[in-house]
């Protein structure tokens, strides 16, 4: 039986930085003087000698040292985490498995806002990402020239890896600003490029501010990004013909697509990108496929794919019923019949045939439910002879519906 919470909150969560008790104010010193134990890294710890409080260093990996915290549950109890809890911090997932009043929060300054302060940089028009616990590839989507961007770093040897990626990417020529314990007395910082690579260590903490330059290829902020972001056997939607999808998909924050006969996942993936809210299932019946779609979505470093391997409509089964369904492969009556009984009304349904037998299946079902019928038909300059011609591409009929 769970324990009923305490009426005021035993835990308090304390921002602390490199200057260690001189940057803390008044209500986090008194947190810690009435605190009968303090947890927190042992780095953290080391900042603030002489507390009276018995002391616990948090445990690795980070999630064994929640049931320890969890024990003492009553007894006045602080937390230290880095600058401000909330942001890319410990703190959301030290509070998600509390109530509301068992604990309580005293943010410091995070590292943006000392970068930006250093740098004179305006925060709010600066990316600002974590990356200390997520792949540098998470960068991807935002590398563009003029980009400014502050990151999180998990040690000093991530200095040199994010140099290296940057420059595979195409963006060598990018500035990096490397800043060592800021606020602290061991503060440093180090300008540098992409290019050329640190001949000095580097120690945690360590953020960068990034000033992206280069050739590099960019994103698009439309629909239908070059089919050369992503790895394929052939089977892809293709540029012009993913654009019109994703236009009659129209994603919308906080919804969630289903990819069905997902190939090389260009759908769901440029859903993903469309909006940091949104999520997606992709289905595979191929292992091969299903694992090229996993590679192309953490090279754009999207991480709210569900990739399944298997057939719809039995792959679908326990998954929650979706805003957005496209069907790029496996079309069948039963498919189509299994999703129009299964799905609430109000989603939208977009379904893609190249073959005779597929497209009088999408006309057949367009004419019960009614929904667009769009024929697409491209065709792309290329050599004939000495000269040049158009080569036609198979046609594609594309289903939109709204159930």
């Amino acid at each position: 039986m769970a324990e009923a919470p305490s009426k005021t909150a035993w835990l308090t969560i304390v921002g602390l930085g490199e200057d260690g008790p001189d940057g803390l104010p008044p209500a986090s010193r008194r947190a810690l003087d009435q605190a009968e134990v303090v947890m927190g890294a042992k780095r953290h710890l080391a900042l603030l000698p002489g507390l009276k409080a018995d002391t616990v260093e948090w445990p690795v990996p980070f999630a064994d040292g929640l049931p320890i915290l969890r024990g003492y549950r009553g007894r006045p109890v602080v937390v230290l985490a880095s600058g401000d809890p909330f942001w890319f911090g410990a703190g959301a997932v030290i509070a998600r498995d509390l109530d509301a009043c068992e604990w309580r929060a005293l943010p410091g300054p995070s590292t943006f806002s000392l970068a930006a302060a250093r740098l004179g940089w305006p925060l709010e028009r600066t990316l600002c990402l974590g990356l200390h616990a997520a792949p540098l590839t998470r960068l991807r989507p935002h590398l563009a020239p003029g980009l400014r961007a502050i990151v999180l770093l998990r040690d000093g040897e991530a200095v040199p890896a994010l140099a290296a990626y940057l420059r595979d990417e195409g963006f060598g020529d990018t500035r990096m600003t490397v800043m060592e314990a800021l606020g602290g007395q061991l503060e440093r910082i180090t300008v540098l490029t992409a290019e050329t690579p640190p001949g000095d260590a580097f120690a945690h903490p360590v953020a960068v501010a990034l000033e992206v330059e280069g050739d590099g290829l960019c994103l698009p902020v439309a629909s239908g990004i070059d089919d050369g972001f992503f790895d394929t056997d052939g089977q892809i939607t293709k540029r012009p013909v993913r654009a019109l999808a994703l236009s009659a998909l129209a994603p919308r924050p906080y919804e969630t697509l289903w990819d069905i006969g997902g190939g090389s996942g260009t759908i769901a993936i440029e859903w993903l990108l469309s909006h940091p809210t949104t999520e997606a299932v992709s289905i595979e019946l191929r292992a091969d496929r299903a694992d090229r779609i996993r590679a192309n979505a953490d090279r754009l470093a999207v991480d709210r794919l569900r990739v399944i391997e298997g057939q719809a409509p039995g792959a679908l089964e326990g998954f929650a019923a979706p805003q957005a369904v496209f069907i790029g492969g496996g079309l069948s009556d039963a498919l189509l019949t299994d999703l129009t009984e299964r799905l609430p009304p109000g989603t939208r349904l977009v379904a893609h045939a190249v073959t005779l037998e597929s497209e009088g299946l999408l006309a057949a079902w367009s004419e019960r439910l009614g929904g667009s019928l769009l024929r697409i038909e491209l065709s792309e300059a290329g050599a004939l002879g000495a000269r040049r011609g158009w080569k036609a591409a198979y046609p594609v009929v594309q289903w939109r519906v709204v159930l």
